[in-house]
């Protein structure tokens, strides 16, 4: 039986590409393995499906002054022992990488051992944990061309594997699980699992706008649900798992970050959406160009966080839901996709 480990961590989004796989990769005979970190999302999310999980240590090299940098540096290289003792032990034939900090030691181990080694990297540009490991993969997958050119020849065009459960959900059981009764519009807002203080902010504040004319499912993140707010037509959940299939199959437009892993599941699944992206000053701004990507090709509309008011945001809703064919349109002719069977028979051909 072929062996694969998959990797990646830290967030959702470092996450739910792997789990597209799993489905397939089992089909194709695979004995799955996951290494993650000890404390991150990925650890639950992996372990609630059964696949046997693995935790090293891990750090992050932060953009500002944190006294964490001065430990972390000596996490990861405890990180980078414990993945080479998981190699020996596992013995995996491929290495699957969806990137984040922890990944880097098992792509670096997994280089160094000779295993076949491939990073999914979602952004236009890659991050920098994946552009430490690159050096170590056999072949990177890419969501946009212009990616290619930052990946030193190792590139491949394919997209984003999509969760099938996506294609699944019933508006029926959207409604249900939110508590509404179907006879307004649904927004959903998506501030990725952990949160997005800025845009919880300005949907809390334009609800006496908004909640006349729509319900609203806030998935806030965390520890970020705001108890003191609410209103008939307004339900707050940390995050949706299982229930996420039924509740972008209630959902008429999206309220979303745009990071590179929910917005391609929004366009397969062709749901009108509104961006609001991290801003520079708060990330590298990936989610910026991501979004003027989205914006160009017709799929979203694109506001900044320094132009959200109640005002702003509730006219941006409207225009959005009024001309929500457009953009359903524009999505629908798009030749993006699911690119999961692509990258399972990369994963096929690198394992023989």
């Amino acid at each position: 039986m072929k062996t694969i480990v998959l990797t990646g961590g830290g967030t959702a989004g470092h996450v739910t590409p792997n789990i597209a796989l799993i489905d397939r990769l089992k089909e194709e005979g695979f004995e799955i393995s996951y290494i993650g970190s000890k404390t991150g999302i990925e650890k639950e999310l992996i372990e609630n499906i059964g696949i046997p999980y693995y935790a090293i240590s891990s750090g992050k090299l932060r953009r500002y002054f944190s006294m964490k940098n001065f430990t972390d540096p000596f996490r990861v290289l405890k990180g980078c022992s414990e993945a080479k003792k998981l190699m020996k032990q596992l013995k995996p034939d491929v290495v699957f990488s969806k990137g984040g900090f922890v990944s880097v030691p098992v792509v670096r181990a997994a280089g160094k051992a000779k295993i076949p080694t491939v990073i999914h990297e979602s952004d236009m540009t890659p991050g920098l944990a994946n552009r430490l490991a690159i050096r170590y993969a056999t072949k990177v997958c890419c969501n946009f061309t212009e990616t290619l050119e930052h990946v030193k020849g190792k590139g491949l065009h394919t997209g984003t594997p999509i969760r099938k459960e996506l294609f699944s959900g019933t508006k029926e059981a959207g409604l249900a699980y939110a508590g509404f009764d179907g006879n307004k519009p649904v927004i959903l807002v998506v501030g990725g699992s952990t949160g997005a203080v800025r845009v919880n902010e300005a949907v809390r504040a334009a609800l006496p706008k908004l909640l006349p004319e729509f319900d609203i499912l806030h998935l806030c993140g965390k520890g970020k649900m705001d108890t003191s707010v609410s209103g008939k037509g307004y339900e707050q959940r940390e995050y949706c798992d299982k229930e996420m299939k039924d509740v972008l199959a209630m959902a008429d437009i999206v309220i979303s970050r745009a990071g590179a892993n929910a917005i391609c599941e929004l366009l397969a699944l062709h749901k009108p959406n509104l961006l609001i992206p991290l801003s520079a000053e708060a990330s590298r701004g990936d989610q910026l160009l991501n979004a003027a990507s989205f914006e160009k090709q017709g799929f979203s509309m694109v506001m900044q966080e320094s132009e959200i008011t109640p005002e702003s945001l509730t006219e941006a809703v409207g225009e959005l839901y009024r001309n929500r064919s457009r953009y359903i349109e524009a999505m629908e002719k798009s030749p993006a996709g699911d690119a999961t069977e692509m990258i399972v028979q990369l994963l096929k051909e690198l394992s023989e």
